[in-house]
Order: C-alpha cells, then sequence, then structure tokens
C-alpha cells in the first residue's frame, strides 16, 4: 500500500480519568501524529512507477518505527499511572517507622480436644520451630488455594527449614519486601508454649510463620500476612485461633501415614472435621461443626527499650498449663470393623446348629462418644457333612 494521497495518519490517546495524576493532561486528549515520506518533486529521469517503488520499502519502515514509538509512549504513560497507585494495604501505615512484638506460641494438640489417632508414641505429638518473617505486601509465604513453594513443601514434610530460609532471603535481596526473619524453639509436647520477638517496619508491616505438625505428612498451621498496623498506629494485642492446613505436597490421611507424595501437586487447603470428607482422616469429626483451635499465636506490642516477655511455662503438659484449662472435650465415637465371614455351623446332627462372626475395635470411645456394639453375632443354622 501506497501513502502517498495520505497526507498524515493521527492517533488520538486519553490517558486516565479527569484530574488524574498520571502526568499528561487528561482534559486535553494526547494525540500523536506521524506523517509519512513524501514522493520528491523532481526525481530525475526516474519514471514514477520505479520511483513508487523505490520508496516504498521507506514508506514502510517508517510507518513501523512511528507506530512503535506511540505505543512506547502510550506504556510509558500507563506505567506511570499505575505506579502511583497504592500497592497494597501496607503502604498506607503511617506508624511510627518501627515497632517490636513478643510473639508467644501455645499448643492446644490435647488427647482431650483431639482424641482420634491421636500419636502417644514414635513420635509423641509435638510441635516444630516457628519460623517467620516480616514483609510487605510484595512478598508471601503461603496462602490458602495457592500451591506451596518447595521451602514450604520440605517444611510441612520434614520440618526442613533451609529452602525455605533461602526463598525469604532471595526475596528480601530482589525486591526489598523482607524486613526479618524470626524463629522460636519447638515444643516437645502436643501442648505448652514457645516464644520470641520480632521486628516490623511502617513498610513491612506484615507477619506470616509456620510450624509443622509433628508427627504428620505435611500438616502445619500458621498466619498468612497478618497487618499489625492500623493507619497511624500499631496494634497493641492480638491473639488468633490457628487451625489445620495441608500443603498439598503428601496425600496421607493420618499422622503416621507413610511419605507418597501427590502427583500433580494440590494447592493449601484447611482441614476441617469434614475435608477430607474420609473416616481414615486423623482430624475426622462428623458430629462437630468446627474443629476446635489446635494452636493459638498472641502478639504483644513492646514498649521502647521494654525487654522481651518471659515465658515460664515452655514445654509443660496440660496439667499445669492455665491456658488448656478450658479446652473443650471433643466426644469419639467408637469405630468397629466389617463383620467377619460366618464361621462353622456347629451343634449335633439333624438338630440345629449355630454359627459365629466376629469384628474388632478398630478406635475406642473417648469424652463419652458413642460406646462400642457387639464384636459378635451368633446365628441358627443346619450342621453340613453330617455322618
Amino acid at each position: 500500500m501506497l501513502f502517498a494521497n495520505l497526507e498524515s495518519l493521527k492517533i488520538t490517546i486519553i490517558v486516565g480519568p479527569k484530574g488524574s495524576s498520571s502526568g499528561i493532561n487528561s482534559k486535553t486528549p494526547t494525540v500523536f501524529s506521524c506523517r509519512p515520506a513524501q514522493l520528491p518533486a523532481k526525481a530525475g529521469a526516474l519514471p514514477l512507477p520505479v520511483l513508487q517503488r523505490k520508496y516504498l520499502g521507506m514508506e514502510n519502515l517508517m510507518f513501523v518505527h512511528c507506530s512503535c514509538k506511540v505505543i512506547w509512549t502510550l506504556l510509558i504513560t500507563i506505567l506511570g499511572y499505575a505506579s502511583s497507585l497504592p500497592v497494597g494495604d501496607d503502604s498506607i501505615c503511617t506508624a511510627e517507622e518501627l515497632a517490636k512484638y513478643s510473639i508467644t506460641f501455645t499448643g492446644k494438640w490435647s488427647q482431650t480436644a483431639f482424641p482420634k489417632q491421636y500419636p502417644l508414641y514414635r513420635p509423641p505429638a509435638q510441635w516444630s520451630s516457628m519460623l517467620g518473617v516480616t514483609h510487605s505486601s510484595d512478598y508471601g509465604m503461603w496462602k490458602k488455594n495457592e500451591y506451596a513453594s518447595n521451602g514450604v513443601r520440605d517444611f510441612a514434610e520434614k520440618g526442613e527449614a533451609w529452602a525455605l530460609m533461602k526463598e525469604i532471603e532471595e526475596a528480601g535481596e530482589k525486591i526489598q519486601s523482607v524486613h526479618g526473619i524470626f524463629s522460636a524453639p519447638a515444643i516437645s509436647s502436643g501442648t505448652g508454649q514457645t516464644s520470641t520477638e520480632l521486628e516490623v517496619h511502617s513498610r513491612h508491616p506484615l507477619v506470616s510463620f509456620v510450624v509443622r505438625i509433628v508427627p504428620s505428612p505435611d500438616w502445619f498451621v500458621g498466619i498468612d500476612s497478618l497487618n499489625l498496623c492500623e493507619g497511624d498506629h500499631w496494634m497493641e494485642e492480638i491473639s488468633v485461633d490457628l487451625f489445620p492446613y495441608d500443603a498439598g505436597t503428601d496425600s496421607g490421611f493420618t499422622f503416621s501415614s507413610p511419605n507418597f507424595a501427590t502427583i500433580p501437586q494440590d494447592t493449601v487447603t484447611e482441614i476441617t472435621c469434614s475435608s477430607p470428607s474420609h473416616p481414615a482422616n486423623s482430624f475426622y469429626y462428623p458430629k462437630l461443626k468446627i474443629l476446635p483451635p489446635i494452636a493459638q499465636v498472641t502478639m504483644l506490642k513492646l514498649k521502647k527499650n521494654q525487654p522481651g516477655l518471659p515465658v515460664f511455662n515452655l514445654n509443660l503438659p496440660a496439667q499445669s498449663n492455665e491456658i488448656l484449662d478450658s479446652v473443650s472435650e471433643t466426644p469419639l465415637d467408637c469405630e468397629v470393623s466389617q463383620w467377619s465371614s460366618w464361621g462353622l455351623c456347629r451343634g449335633p446332627c439333624g438338630k440345629p446348629g449355630t454359627k459365629i462372626r466376629t469384628r474388632f475395635v478398630l478406635l475406642q470411645p473417648a469424652n463419652n462418644g458413642t460406646p462400642c456394639p457387639n464384636l459378635d453375632e451368633e446365628t441358627g443354622c443346619e450342621p453340613d457333612n453330617c455322618v
């Protein structure tokens, strides 16, 4: 196509709403003009068709160049407008620059609250160390209904923290989204407490952490991006009940399930009293509406120059832990196996005999749950093979 008869090419772009801060006056449309090359008035002895063919390639190149320039200008304008918008909730924190908190993790994983398949040995119920980070909205350690990273997978399955720490450090170096990493010691029983301190920044007011449930296939508890800043001030104290999550990387149903990778990997999901909906699930309590919290975390803002609050009841059993006195008793119904086949008919020839079938207890009842039914059953029969 020749543009000899086209005086000019005009593109009109209106950027942003009225009064926007994009850097362009949005009241007046921005017009980019691109004028194609004109054939020369005098071209020597060359005939017009030859000149047209000669300048055709140049016209196309100039048109492409002009179009690219328009698109590039448009992209720069849009990016400039987008950069003026807030990135997330943490961008509006106007509290003092730094704040320090004590964070206390309380395990509530008792046999009274969670009687089904409660691990008593090899290993007994316990908690891994806590690994957490203070960060901005540009970073996420884990998120419900999204895929767990390799670091979260290693931590949830094996309690190995190195890969997760490396992911955190790399995110901090690349996009400056991390303020600090914190950790707290493991708890050697299902109940008890562990504590540490953390520091948040006005540009990094979010807190995330994970604690592995031990033993388990890939189960953990934690917090995802909890904002400790409320406008112009920091929260003084906050407590959050914690519930179990499945990392989506292992397919086990019970605390002691062998390692069996989930292929393809699933997303992080919350474990409830009815999901996964399978009787083998260690958290399956169909009579409950919701699970009791398996843990709790409390964060308390420290005053300037105030040392961390000491925690005196670390790793104590439930009997001496006052926090756990009000734990509700979760009823657990008895579970029995299927009936066996009927046994041989026993009795004298020519007279009615009896035969028996049996079943056994899969799960003993607890906390006033439904008691076990009869484990054997008898019925009449006619003896076979009488001589």
